[in-house]
């Protein structure tokens, strides 16, 4: 089965352009509008946040869309019944991202299972540890063709990054700092020597940057030191205001063009 994230990459190895949002945020049925509207407005990739009540590496903008798409109602369950046809009208890849409490309560299993059937490429788990993931649950996700994307920090010692590397087949997710995201900071010096030491290591996984990306300034210096760049506390923050979800995504994607 080919998955897209892998095509992606082979088709296009600069400036990949992927935006994150929150399941159920503004509102609980807008995430096949929000997605749509994505790709026609030139999104290369879509990560989709699965919402929880403890999302300890988000930033307030992430907590708190997630705090309201909790509200609205939005369920693992409910995410999958959404996107059931999102493969009639979406052809970029699609990742799930979210918290592992939710995803085994759902059962390890089953959930890959339910993304394969749904069309989704790939996950962003960020506390599934990459020894847990090896031993117990890989055989799930290369079963149904999913890339399991792993994050690397500038704290990150280089011996994790190499076996990350070794058992990635997706991309890496390169946080761009230690703390939590947000659109609040830009790519200064420090994060500089952070890319310019992981582009030194020749890694063979592709390399998408995230935290702190907020606009087309920050997403092309962060581009020069990695395969392209990942949006989330910005857009969210621009999904919220009026007057239309349509015009809201066309509006905040023009930035990029």
């Amino acid at each position: 089965m080919e998955n897209r994230i892998i095509s992606l990459f082979q088709r296009k190895d600069k400036n990949i352009l992927s935006v994150y949002f929150t399941a159920g945020y503004p509102n609980l049925n807008d995430t096949q509008a929000i997605i749509s509207q994505l790709e026609l407005n030139g999104a290369d990739l879509i990560e989709i946040g699965m919402p929880f009540s403890d999302p300890v590496a988000d930033g307030l903008v992430i907590q708190k869309s997630s705090e309201i798409a909790l509200k609205n109602g939005m369920t693992i369950h409910l995410l999958f019944q959404q996107l059931k046809e999102i493969r009639k009208s979406v052809s970029i890849p699609l990742i799930l991202m979210g918290y592992l409490n939710p995803v085994m309560q759902y059962g390890i299993e089953n959930f890959c299972k339910q993304c394969s059937e749904t069309g989704i490429d790939g996950t962003i788990i960020p506390d599934l540890p990459l020894e847990i993931y090896e031993a117990e649950y890989k055989v799930y996700f290369e079963k149904n063709s999913l890339s399991n994307i792993f994050l690397i920090t500038p704290q990150t010692p280089e011996e994790r990054i190499r076996k990350i590397d070794a058992c990635s087949n997706g991309f890496i997710y390169m946080v761009s700092s230690s703390s939590t995201t947000g659109a609040k900071e830009s790519v200064g010096n420090e994060q500089i020597t952070y890319f310019e030491r992981i582009q030194k290591m020749e890694l063979n996984t592709k390399r998408l940057i995230g935290f702190g990306i907020s606009d087309k300034a920050s997403f092309e210096r962060a581009s020069n030191y990695a395969n392209g760049a990942i949006i989330g506390s910005a857009f969210i923050t621009a999904l919220s205001g009026e007057p239309s979800l349509e015009r809201n995504v066309l509006t905040f994607m023009q930035k990029f063009q």
